[in-house]
């Protein structure tokens, strides 16, 4: 008989056939271990409750299963922000020098020193919002049969507002996720700070290897290493201070700098252990990025396909106007390094409210509810790192 009912089992038999396997005293032979090992499952054995048709009566002991969950992607969340419709962010462009007049003096002619230099100004500026919201119901007496009190009721209150709580975690990660995805598809259609680095190793080495190839393990090591120097390199690149891995608009364009403790390098997990096995474990450079806010990604938009993203992006052309681009799919994404300011989210309204208790029906509502803001800014520096 299956242990999976409400009935109890004798398991004085196939407790003595376990032991004697396992004492030795007699050979291997097959158990029937349905009959003692409970697996969970949505069958229930004994009434509903009331009101969400999903819980049993009590039985006896109950297990709230809830775990915290925290979201990924954390570090581009930017500061909250209440009042305006519009962000705007104001960058300033370099101008040329200009000759020193004091070695141009001349006999009878003075020096204009009240000539008009303005500042050339770059403002770029964010629209728009997201808004959403979640609610729950919670109901005073109707749930009373489910449970053996009010401390397991309180139990089960818990388990419902920790699970709204991981949920919204989730949802930030999810929207960190395809932030990231957008700015990755829109540099790689904008052909702007873009890193192939198999080419690249196979420029340096003098070989045709594939990814296919480079996986295998006595091609992945040296390879590696190469691609750890190179990210290194790239990262000490983003700290100087130039018009390089970013959009430029066309008469405003800004020198910018990333320096390490404003970088955030995000690595495709399978490389960034690779790069943690075999180069970090020989000899540990831990200067070269040790400052970056450095990120592991297990999947970058499907969990099913992990290393591959399509989206259909909008980026900024130099001419300032949007782009809003066709579906274009991505594999081989290795990683993504930015500056700080490149791109993020905000959260400008959070806010929770209960309605007034509903004595008819005998239940409270709780609602969430949020205005978002996820943002890209290709004028700040960022490299996609691509394998192949």
């Amino acid at each position: 008989m299956a242990v999976n009912t409400l009935n109890f089992n004798q398991l004085s038999t196939i407790l003595n056939e376990i032991h004697t396997q396992a004492t030795g005293k007699t050979e291997l032979a097959p158990v029937n271990t349905s009959e003692f090992v409970s697996v969970a499952n949505t069958t229930l054995q004994a009434g509903y409750d009331p009101v969400i048709n999903a819980i049993t009566q009590v039985i006896g002991r109950t297990i709230f299963s809830i775990r915290p969950y925290s979201r990924r992607f954390a570090g581009i969340r930017m500061d909250s922000q209440k009042w305006g419709a519009i962000t705007r962010k104001i960058n300033i462009a370099d101008k040329p020098f200009e000759n020193d007049e004091r070695y141009n003096l001349t006999d009878g002619q003075s020096v204009d020193q009240y000539k008009v230099n303005k500042p050339n100004i770059l403002q770029t500026n964010y629209y728009g919002a997201n808004i959403w919201q979640k609610h729950i119901t919670l109901f005073k007496d109707q749930l009373d049969s489910a449970f053996s009190g009010p401390d397991q009721f309180g139990e089960f209150v818990s388990l419902v507002m920790g699970n709204a709580s991981d949920m919204f975690e989730q949802a930030n990660e999810n929207v960190a996720r395809a932030t990231i995805a957008n700015f990755i598809i829109g540099k790689i259609s904008a052909n702007n700070g873009v890193v192939h680095l198999l080419t690249e190793y196979n420029a340096d080495t003098g070989n045709e290897y594939t990814v296919q190839d480079i996986r295998k393990p006595e091609n992945y090591k040296p390879f590696m290493q190469w691609a750890y120097a190179r990210i290194a390199s790239l990262a000490s690149l983003m700290s100087e201070r130039s018009q390089e891995f970013q959009i430029n608009i066309t008469g405003k364009e800004i020198n910018r700098h990333t320096p390490a403790n404003r970088l955030k390098v995000y690595t495709f997990a399978p490389e960034r252990y690779g790069m943690e096995a075999m180069v970090l474990a020989d000899t540990y450079h831990d200067n070269y990025l040790k400052d970056a806010d450095t990120e592991t990604v297990n999947f970058w938009q499907s969990i099913q396909t992990p290393d591959s993203i399509t989206v259909a992006p909008v980026y900024l052309s130099p001419d300032g106007t949007l782009i809003t681009d066709e579906e274009t799919s991505q594999e081989n994404v290795f990683g993504v390094m930015f500056d700080e300011e490149a791109l993020g989210y905000t959260v400008m309204e959070e806010w929770t409210s209960p309605t007034p208790f509903n004595s008819a029906g005998g239940y409270t509502n709780i609602f969430w509810h949020w205005t978002t803001r996820f943002y890209n800014d290709f004028t700040e520096k960022g490299i996609v790192l691509l394998l192949n």
